[in-house]
């Protein structure tokens, strides 16, 4: 995956957070920072596909964005 990924810890959920800024409200959890990595991918190619299917536009990459 060519996306940026944010990746977090979160008091609140605790859990690890991985965020793809690109793809709005992408994002997914793990107890540790691999396994939400992993997740996040699976999301991300779930959001590629579903918007595709829904005809809507999917963002290309654009690498390191400079305001994360």
């Amino acid at each position: 995956m060519k996306y940026e990924i944010i990746l977090y810890w979160s008091e609140e959920d605790n859990a690890y957070i991985a965020e793809v800024p690109e793809l709005a409200g992408c994002m997914a959890d793990g107890p540790t920072a691999k396994d939400a990595l992993h997740n996040v991918e699976l999301i991300a190619q779930e959001w590629i596909e579903t918007a595709q299917e829904l005809g809507r536009p999917v963002p290309v990459p654009r690498g390191r964005l400079k305001y994360a």
